[in-house]
């Protein structure tokens, strides 16, 4: 299964960003955007390329429902 993840832009230098969410960081290329990307965005990443960009509250919701699926506890 794939699954991509929205993530908060922390920083940025050149194409890569340190993203972050739930206190996991990770480095993801914005290379494949066609659109500017700041601090403090949101956008989704999947296995290590930021793919979209998208708004804090449909991140936010995006990241509840993804938090209810993916319990602990329904993980085996």
């Amino acid at each position: 299964m794939c699954v991509g993840v929205p993530m908060q832009v922390i920083s940025i230098e050149g194409d890569q960003a340190l993203t972050e969410v739930d206190g996991v960081k990770r480095e993801a290329s914005l290379m494949l955007l066609d659109q500017e990307v700041k601090v403090g965005d949101f956008v989704i990443i999947h296995a290590g390329f930021a793919i979209s960009k998208l708004d804090e509250e449909d991140a936010k919701a995006t990241l509840e429902l993804m938090r209810e699926v993916f319990e602990p506890e329904l993980m085996g």
